[in-house]
């Protein structure tokens, strides 16, 4: 590992070393990450976050690839979003839902949901052995503003519906950071990929939140191109955040737009 430093926060980084790409065949990637702090680790999470960076438990990462710069961050504008038609019709579909915002603590239900969804849509993924540790440690091994959104069917009886959907969501000064999401994927019907992103950005207009973001998006992977779907979207590169071009998402081989909005 090759060790940085950070003189203003003095935070540690580190490279690791090549590992092969989980999104692009025959490539290989690396990352740069650092340990987030237990003091000042929301605000120290803000900024890295405005930088590329995602999180995972309390570690910051982005992409540093040699060959390849196709990572590139990506957040939702949300002022005057312009729902579309189709979008307008997943929010419709899916108003029966209740939303309750919890906190960031795993449940034996969250996880058999996860486990149902990982098996049926990521079973070859690195994600597919995750074990109850693991996934308490993905929810809860953090010191930043983090929490669980649960998406339920209406109850039937006494006690909460069925949990259909989760997104675990990293609240930032400037935005929502959709950290993962997961849902029944038995439901293909309601879009519940879609939905948890538009629901999202419905929420962060309510309360006049400027940005979604959706973590990387990859052209040519079709777990993370999705993303170019949402329109505007910004992407960051190397003059800053600037809006997707309608050339850029074009030309972008669009993936599944009900994949989750993964790291």
């Amino acid at each position: 590992m090759t060790q940085h430093f950070f003189p203003t926060r003095q935070l540690r980084f580190f490279l690791t070393a090549p590992s092969q790409c989980p999104y692009l065949p025959a490539r290989e990637e690396r990352k740069v990450f650092a340990h987030l702090p237990m003091s000042d680790g929301a605000a120290i999470n803000d900024a890295l976050t405005q930088a590329g960076f995602r999180r995972s438990q309390n570690i910051a990462y982005r992409p540093a690839c040699e060959a390849c710069e196709a990572c590139a961050s990506a957040r939702i504008p949300v002022k005057d979003y312009p729902f579309s038609r189709s979008e307008r019709r997943v929010l419709e579909r899916n108003r029966d839902l209740q939303r309750c915002m919890v906190e960031a603590e795993a449940t034996l239900e969250q996880f058999e949901l996860l486990r149902r969804y990982l098996l049926a849509r990521h079973a070859e993924g690195g994600m597919a052995d995750m074990t109850w540790p693991d996934y308490l440690a993905m929810v809860e091994d953090t010191t930043v503003r983090t929490h669980m959104i649960e998406y339920r069917l209406a109850p039937e009886g006494r006690g909460p519906g069925d949990l259909i959907a989760c997104a675990l969501v990293d609240a930032l000064a400037d935005g929502l950071s959709l950290v993962y999401s997961f849902y029944d994927p038995d439901m293909a019907k309601r879009s519940l990929g879609s939905f948890i992103i538009l629901d999202h950005v419905a929420q962060a207009m309510l309360h006049g939140i400027p940005y979604v973001y959706l973590g990387y998006w990859v052209p040519g992977s079709a777990k993370m191109d999705y993303k170019a779907r949402f329109h505007p979207v910004e992407v960051l590169g190397p003059r800053g955040w600037a809006l997707l071009s309608s050339r850029q998402r074009r030309d972008a081989t669009l993936g599944s737009p009900d994949a989750a909005p993964i790291p």
